[in-house]
Parts: C-alpha cells; structure tokens; sequence
C-alpha cells in the first residue's frame, strides 16, 4: 500500500508544522469524495474489476482522507490524535510489508494451508473488514475503533499480500 503509506507521512508532516494547507483537507468535499472512493474500492473489490491489492490501497488512501476531514474539525487543533495515528498507520504498513509480505516465498505448505482456510472465514472476508472500518468513522467518541479496525485491515492485507502468488501458482 505504497499510496497509503505516503499519504499517512504527508498528513503526519502537514499536521506537526501545523501547515495551512491543512484547510484544504478538512473541506467537506473531502469527506464526501473519500467516502465515495472508499465505497468505490469496496465495489471494485466485491466484483473482481481489479487487483485486491489495489483495492486495500485505494480503500485505505480514501479512508483516512474521510477520517481526517471528518474528525478535524471537531477537535484541537493541536490534538496529537491527527499526528500519531497517521504515523502509526505508515510505521504499521511499512512493517507488516517489510516482516511478512516480503517473506512470503518463504511459507511453507501447511502455514499457507491454515493462512487460506483464514482468508476463506466469513468473518475476515475484505469487504466486511472495509465496511467495518468505513463505519467507525462515524463513532467520534470511541476514538480508537478507527486505528484498531485499520490495523486489522492492514493484517487482512498482509494475509491477502501472502496468498496472493499461491492464487496465481493454482491456476
């Protein structure tokens, strides 16, 4: 999810020099444009129009746009909320990347076996983990809802990241 990684960064930096480009993100176009990417990534992912990896970062780019527009305003301005979550979300990403996605070529037949029965649980399916994710933005006073149900996106990515060259030895 390099685009997600990046805009975290960006986000983390424009938050801690306090940048008056941060207006631009707190417009409620923002939110609806967002929301709508979001959903849009859900959809590609539900009809296989493209890559599941793209999805996760296109998914996860909008998202944390809509939740930065969405809680911004309703929090100080210096909240460190706006800095550290963008920041864990890149650190996060970048290490499940760097820990699991990149030693993938590594796991061996029965750990790939217990990761597919994993991904095939109805419980973990993408869509849901998306929607789940999308909705707690909603819940502004349970405020870590939103990072923990990131992170299990993140983690459903990494387990998606994983099987993926086991997907395409298949067929």
């Amino acid at each position: 999810m390099p685009v997600f990684i990046c805009l975290s960064l960006i986000i983390s930096i424009l938050v801690q020099s306090q940048n008056p480009q941060l207006n631009l993100l707190v417009e409620p176009f923002v939110v609806y444009a967002g929301t709508t990417g979001a959903v849009a990534a859900i959809l590609l992912l539900l009809l296989k129009k493209m890559p599941e990896i793209f999805c996760f970062d296109l998914f996860a780019s909008c998202t944390l746009l809509t939740w930065f527009a969405y809680w911004k305003p309703d929090f100080k301005d210096d909240s460190p909320v706006f800095f550290f979550f963008p920041l864990y979300f890149a650190l996060m990403t970048a290490f499940v990347a760097l820990a699991f996605i990149s030693q993938r070529d590594s796991i061996d037949s029965a750990s790939l076996q217990q990761m597919q029965r994993l991904a095939q649980k109805q419980r973990l399916k993408p869509w849901l983990v998306m929607s789940a994710v999308l909705v707690s933005i909603v819940f502004e006073e349970h405020y870590l809802m939103f990072p923990t149900l990131m992170t299990l996106l993140i983690l459903r990515f990494a387990l998606a990241s994983c099987l993926q060259p086991a997907k395409l030895e298949k067929k």
